[in-house]
């Protein structure tokens, strides 16, 4: 209570600082802001000087509410002399109306030792108290208003108000809505793509095979030796039938959970890739689900289009966050705006997380996912 209390009372004090600095950069720049030529000039000026008086309001509120606003926003020139405008009405308005409280305490104890000494009757005493008492009231509503009013202030211009705080939020949600929808509809058209390019030929070439084996005039072993070449043309149609699979959603998250089905990307992947757990709790399914894409994805980018020799994946957990951050030796030069790391960056961002790409010329690549985990 006390330093709410010092907080006023050093408002009051930076408001009366205001109002002689409004009063004297008026009178010193007001020809040369009404002048075009000089008018950006003289606002400049005014505006300097304005942001010195806004920043010390700052610290005040900071340091005696405890108000917390971001560190690295700067307030626009127009919110900064509104904001000392309005401050210094507020603050002058203030300061006058505690100058009354302090009077009416005078009159208050004039009045009390009038009324010790029989000096004031009944019907005074209670005409004084009605009017004391209403004006006490309403000054203490209007104190009440103004405190109210610079923590108002305050916050629509060192942070952003709650209004463009809710506006960002839509602004953020569209454009998570729309990245999700486009990643699910490329990833809809790479499913397809490796069906119909991978599979359907592969499905062929065995249907081709099993034709020619059945075709007469074959010897044993011709068709033997197409049978042979059958096999194992469906034995490299399951292994590519369950990398698709793997590709659309890892049922080993279901069962062994991250670690696991992290360890089998490492397993298939054609560069060796080194991997650092440090998950000591569970993790929501949709989380998991992100994080093994973003392994996924870049161990697949590090191995087709950096020519990387080793990739590096490191996950672990720190004030709820789960940060996911995977390293290449390859060449760099990674487009963060690629069909695959837009991809990434929508179901990220879908969770309400971050995805960062460095990627210099001659490399490394390092692509790290922050995950909120509640």
């Amino acid at each position: 209570m006390g330093r709410r209390a010092a907080g006023v009372l050093a408002g009051c004090l930076i408001a009366c600082a205001g109002l002689l600095y409004l009063t004297a950069a008026g009178a010193v720049l007001g020809p040369f802001l009404l002048w075009p030529r000089t008018r950006a000039g003289a606002r400049a000026a005014l505006t300097a000087g304005a942001r010195r008086i806004a920043a010390l309001d700052r610290r005040r509120r900071g340091a005696l509410f405890g108000d917390r606003f971001p560190l690295h926003y700067t307030p626009r020139d127009g919110q900064v002399l509104r904001y000392v405008a309005a401050r210094t009405y507020a603050g002058t308005v203030t300061t006058v109306t505690l100058a009354l409280f302090a009077f009416g305490g005078v009159l208050a104890a004039v009045f009390l030792a009038a009324l010790v000494t029989g000096r004031v009757g009944v019907a005074e005493l209670l005409g004084q108290l009605l009017l004391g008492g209403a004006l006490l009231f309403l000054g203490v509503q209007g104190l009440r208003s103004l405190y109210v009013l610079d923590a108002r202030l305050a916050r629509d211009t060192f942070g952003p108000s709650e209004r463009e705080l809710l506006r960002r939020r839509i602004d953020e949600l569209a454009t998570s809505r729309a990245a999700v929808v486009h990643a699910v509809d490329a990833e809809r058209r790479r499913i397809e793509r490796d069906l119909h390019d991978g599979l359907q030929q592969r499905l062929v070439a065995l249907a081709m095979l099993l034709g020619r084996a059945r075709r007469p005039g074959r010897t044993p072993e011709q068709a033997d030796a197409l049978l042979r070449q059958a096999h194992e043309e469906s034995r490299a149609v399951l292994t590519e039938l369950r990398e698709v699979a793997w590709r659309v959603y890892p049922s080993a998250l279901d069962g062994l959970g991250l670690r696991e089905a992290l360890g089998g990307v490492a397993e298939r992947s054609p560069v060796p890739l080194r991997l650092a757990f440090d998950v000591p709790d569970p993790l929501p399914q949709l989380v998991e689900t992100a994080a093994y894409f973003v392994v996924s994805e870049a161990v697949t980018n590090a191995a087709k289009h950096a020519a990387a020799t080793t990739v590096s994946a490191e996950l672990a957990v720190s004030g709820g966050v789960l940060t996911v951050s995977v390293r290449d030796d390859g060449g760099g030069g990674a487009d963060p705006a690629g069909s695959g790391l837009a991809g990434l960056r929508g179901r990220v961002e879908a969770l309400d997380g971050r995805l960062r790409v460095s990627s210099p010329a001659g490399g490394p690549t390092i692509v790290t996912a922050e995950l909120p985990c509640v």
